[in-house]
């Protein structure tokens, strides 16, 4: 389906969002989501607005508060990165498993996290690392913990006129180690059936899961040496999965018990 839009790549900050002020503007990252949805007639912008062109937006470097990066980083420029690699080990299993190595040469996961989707392959990996999203608006910055990013499917909890200007993950986070199974239909890339994360640092464990509620899901609060049924017990209790095309809601249900205990029982 053929939709006319106008095309604008803002060169400073003031400049797109005063774009983004228009009505019916959108923004484009790296548009993996944005460009299928507005062929498929699912998205009518009147104006997208490309941030490739902001000063430092494709950006990644690990420094006093951990890894930073901006909304044109790519998801092959967070694997290629050696801090990525050594200090966030979780957060690159996570962008591994997500779609293609093609299709990881232009989706940002700026671009992920804001597409919202309770299948997001990279937010069980900011959720558990505590990272944080940096919003900026007009009146200025603030910070918005992961833990309070997702309100739904396809809704975030940024404010109109705003946009997500970069990404850290804290440097406390750093030498955590993580392991995420992801269950797909079809060997390759392809969307979650479900995906649980399990990461830990200093004894403390945490979970995210992904495809299993109305937002990705973060459970924390366990230790190295829990009973597997207790965990897994923990993680079903936090999760409210729904029957869709791609698996029941009890299937869902089992295989997240199946995982949690897997990742316990094999280790990370």
């Amino acid at each position: 389906m053929l939709h006319d839009f106008r095309y604008a790549a803002p060169r400073t900050a003031p400049e797109l969002l005063d774009l983004l002020e228009g009505e019916g503007a959108m923004m484009l990252a790296g548009g993996t989501d944005l460009l299928p949805n507005v062929r498929n007639g699912v998205f009518k912008p009147r104006l997208v607005v490309d941030v490739k062109k902001l000063p430092d937006s494709d950006r990644i470097a690990f420094g006093a508060e951990g890894l930073e990066f901006g909304p044109a980083v790519t998801l092959n420029d967070v694997l290629r990165s050696k801090d990525a690699r050594e200090k966030y080990p979780a957060l690159c299993a996570c962008v591994h498993e997500l779609a293609s190595h093609q299709v990881r040469n232009r989706a940002t996961v700026v671009g992920n996290v804001m597409n919202a989707s309770p299948c997001s392959d990279t937010a069980p990996a900011l959720l558990c690392l505590g990272a944080r999203a940096i919003v900026r608006s007009k009146t200025g910055a603030r910070e918005l913990p992961f833990d309070h990013f997702f309100a739904g499917p396809k809704k975030t909890r940024l404010e109109k006129g705003e946009f997500l200007e970069k990404v850290i993950v804290p440097a406390s986070s750093a030498g955590a180690k993580g392991r995420y199974l992801k269950l797909k239909r079809i060997n390759g890339h392809d969307l979650g059936i479900v995906g649980v994360l399990m990461l830990e640092k200093d004894g403390a464990l945490s979970f995210a899961v992904s495809s299993a509620a109305p937002t990705p899901v973060l459970v924390t609060g366990l230790r190295k040496g829990v009973a597997p049924d207790e965990a897994a017990a923990k993680v079903l209790a936090a999760c409210s999965p729904i029957t869709d095309v791609r698996a029941t809601k009890e299937y869902r249900e089992f295989m997240i018990g199946v995982y949690v205990r897997r990742l316990l029982s094999e280790g990370v």
